[in-house]
């Protein structure tokens, strides 16, 4: 990829043609959140911790409420991404996710390494990669703030913020329940329950949700298709309001997945008889056995994964004086899971891994906030202190696994025995009975490595808003960090019976020990804004801000004179300098917003497979630098309210960024686009709300979705990405008895895109790449009733 001076010129062209057409958040504010409804075409945000218009905000939002969602008739974040001009995200597995903002990935499940992009739940960071799945049910919006907000958000917002606001209890009594099902035997059951009065009232949510696997397993070990679902998640809210001035929100939630085996299909080995190689290998049956003689090691002998999430909440606010409010936000999030998974994608007993990872976090924030006529200001402190592991067991055969990682490389242990036949079964499982002579006929072989992460966090933070005309302001602000940063690690790598070495060359035995190694960090976080109302309707505004990624204590083990050591490396912080501005309108049925951004990055960080000296892959991925990056973007947003039934919207982005062409420093990685970044995203739609008899509605959103090419891998190899991917989505339905019974279908990928989710894996660091399907075609109808 080459990126001149003449695309950032073109680029640059582009948002000055589409300045002509602005694009604003395409939320509807259905529901009263943070105070209220602020026209019929905006609604109010908390991005930077007052409540305000978006039009107001001096930075990239976009912003969805709950209503906008189920409208939209999706289901998780990474159906809402779609809509969502620079944010893609990729939930491989609950346990898994991406999230992507303006090309930067954070989805790394090292309990050593720190998330670029926070996801804050109710006001409490929940980035850690293994924790941060959480079902969107029963939200008030949706925020996705982009840019470095670490003077709003803390130093894991190094590109952005993602913030989910649950719907908070109200006065009086409502309720809501919805059930629903579709092709694959979708089912849904989801509602909630309010009651209370102006000083106490509480709300209890949930949804549960099960699903069929949509990609056949044609193993006789395993139980259930691959990608099936059975998730739930429940929600208690408590709000105690005794005065005007205080305010005591309690929040408790439990999430819990127990979910089929993520479709890891080799491209290298066949399923069945028949079956085409490569990445159309992926939209076939697959057939992948696991491992059942290594379930305890594994811990399972189905594919799967199990995984519980607790989280509890405890904001209060006070408004001790007539400019003056103290705000604390305090959280304590608990996850543990268990994900196993068949690495080689193949119906041998030969990559066979679980991952368990488990950690817990603590948060509290104090915060005191003036708004005054001329000033605003907000200053506080916080503290953020998370320990977690990610335990990684390994089950195979030996001989099987001996044959096939030999065959892989042209020289098989016994010429003649395929790792897999073409018709899907699996000679090389006798290969143990033939090198022991028929004395035994299968060796079980399993090791375990760990990574181990302690991250304590304090901070102190400003952010002075100066009001100097009625229509400028000038915003600065910054974060004092001090960090601390443990990690641990530690192998169990029995040799082989057959071979006398590890199975796995690269892994190193660390002979009962953990190794650690610890350092402390500081850190200067600034921002700087200014808006400029042309009219009370149109807005312009400018920002430069400095976004961090933490240095990464890297631990793991190296020989060294025919012993052990800990291998310690410490991997430099991540640091991006944002530059950008753009223009919000909402005037009357139009509202829009365009931004255009310009990002540099010194020592980006990558995930890249983890090799031994003889370059032999360990099955671990470790955190390296790869130089230099820039970013230079666009991202527009429109609606318009075409007339009291009839809405339009439309979005799209644009991205041209890498890493720099400094092969010097980092040849590998020289001029290779980021990892999950599209070029274009767009989508657009139209929503209709008609009342054609007393209380009678019918409504319905069609809408599409675009996305062009995007890789999955740093280096990027064409063979490991995906070709642009365009999906049409629909819902609609009837409402009677004015909106208390409620009938609704829905379709996603209508036309049935075969695409990828993702490609490469564990799999791939050891030559064989593995590749997920994405969704296909999923259709059904669900019933409401409201009281």
């Amino acid at each position: 990829m080459t990126r001149t001076a003449f695309t950032r010129v073109s680029t640059i062209a582009l948002a000055t043609t589409l300045a002509a057409v602005p694009q604003a958040a395409f939320a509807q504010d259905d529901t009263a959140s943070a105070g209220e409804q602020a026209s019929d075409n905006q609604i109010i945000v908390t991005a930077q911790k007052i409540e305000q218009r978006a039009l107001d905000v001096p930075i990239t939002i976009s912003a969805v409420t709950g209503e906008r969602i189920r409208e939209l008739g999706v289901n998780d974040l990474d159906e809402l991404s779609n809509y969502i001009p620079g944010l893609n995200i990729q939930e491989q597995s609950a346990n898994n996710p991406g999230v992507v903002i303006r090309g930067i990935t954070s989805d790394s499940g090292s309990a050593q390494q720190g998330p670029r992009v926070t996801l804050y739940y109710n006001g409490v960071d929940i980035s850690r990669s293994r924790g941060s799945y959480q079902a969107i049910y029963d939200l008030e919006r949706v925020e996705v703030i982009k840019g470095p907000q670490a003077t709003l958000f803390g130093t894991a917002s190094a590109v952005g913020a993602i913030s989910l606001v649950s719907a908070r209890p109200r006065e009086g009594v409502s309720g809501q329940l919805t059930g629903g099902y579709g092709n694959f035997n979708q089912t849904l059951l989801s509602g909630f329950l309010n009651a209370g009065s102006d000083v106490l009232a509480g709300r209890i949510a949930f949804e549960w949700r099960t699903r069929d696997g949509y990609v056949k397993n044609l193993s006789e070990n395993q139980e259930e298709d691959l990608y099936a679902q059975d998730q739930l998640g429940v929600r208690a809210s408590l709000r105690y309001a005794p005065t005007a001035d205080f305010t005591l929100d309690v929040i408790g939630t439990y999430d819990q997945q127990r979910n089929g085996g993520t479709p890891f299909i080799s491209g290298t080995f066949p399923a069945f008889r028949g079956a085409p190689g490569g990445a159309a290998n992926a939209f076939q049956n697959a057939n992948l056995g696991g491992n059942p003689a290594g379930a305890a090691a594994l811990g399972d002998d189905q594919l799967g994964l199990n995984r519980e999430v607790y989280d509890l909440n405890i904001t209060a606010e006070y408004q001790f004086a007539d400019e003056w409010t103290f705000t604390t936000v305090n959280g304590y999030r608990e996850f543990d899971s268990r994900e196993v998974f068949d690495a080689d994608g193949s119906a041998a007993p030969f990559l066979e891994f679980a991952e368990i990872a488990d950690g817990w976090q603590i948060s509290h924030e104090g915060r005191f906030t003036y708004a005054g006529e001329k000033l605003r200001a907000s200053a506080g402190w916080n503290l953020f202190i998370e320990d977690g592991r990610q335990n990684v067991p390994f089950a195979t055969e030996e001989g099987t696994y001996l044959q096939c990682l030999t065959s892989l490389f042209g020289a098989p242990l016994i010429p003649g025995i395929p790792c897999v036949a073409p018709n899907g079964s699996v000679p090389a499982a006798g290969v143990t009975g033939l090198l022991t002579g028929g004395a035994v006929e299968a060796i079980p072989y399993s090791s375990v490595f760990e990574n181990q992460g302690r991250n304590e966090a304090y901070s102190v933070f400003a952010d002075v808003t100066w009001l100097a005309t009625d229509a400028l302001e000038l915003t600065a602000g910054v974060r004092f960090l001090d960090e601390y940063r443990r990690s641990g690690f530690f192998a169990a790598v029995p040799n082989a019976v057959l071979s006398g070495a590890p199975l796995i060359p690269g892994q190193i035995d660390t002979r009962g020990q953990t190794f650690t190694a610890d350092d402390s960090f500081q850190a200067v976080l600034p921002r700087f804004n200014a808006l400029y109302r042309i009219t009370d309707d149109v807005n312009v505004f400018a920002t430069v801000s400095k976004g961090r990624r933490s240095p990464v204590v890297q631990v793991n083990a190296a020989r060294s004179g025919g012993g052990v050591v800990p291998n310690v490396q410490n991997i430099s912080e991540e640091i991006v300098w944002n530059y950008e501005g753009g223009i919000k309108l909402a005037s009357g049925p139009v509202s829009g917003s365009l931004g255009v951004y310009y990002q540099v990055y010194d020592d980006f960080q990558v995930s890249i497979a983890q090799l031994d000296d003889q370059g032999n892959p360990t099955g671990a991925f470790v955190t390296a630098s790869a130089g230099s990056a820039k970013n230079l973007g666009v991202e527009a947003e429109l609606s318009v309210r075409l007339a009291d039934w009839l809405r339009a919207f439309g979005n799209v982005g644009y991205i041209d960024g890498g890493i720099d062409e400094d092969g010097a420093f980092s040849p590998a990685f020289s001029g290779a686009r980021f990892r999950l970044q599209p070029e274009w995203q767009a989508a657009g739609g139209f929503t209709v709300d008609y009342e054609f008899a007393s209380g009678v509605r019918f409504f319905l959103t069609p809408s599409i979705t675009h996305r062009s090419r995007i890789f999955f891998e740093v280096p990027n190899n064409p063979l490991i990405s995906q070709e642009a991917v365009t999906l049409v989505n629909a819902r609609g339905g009837m409402s009677f008895a004015d909106g208390r019974y409620e009938i609704a279908g829905f379709i996603r990928n209508a036309t049935g895109e075969d695409y990828l989710l993702d490609a490469g894996n564990t799999g791939g660091a050891f030559g064989i790449p593995t590749f997920i399907p994405a969704e296909p075609r999923f259709y059904g109808v669900q019933l409401t009733a409201r009281f």
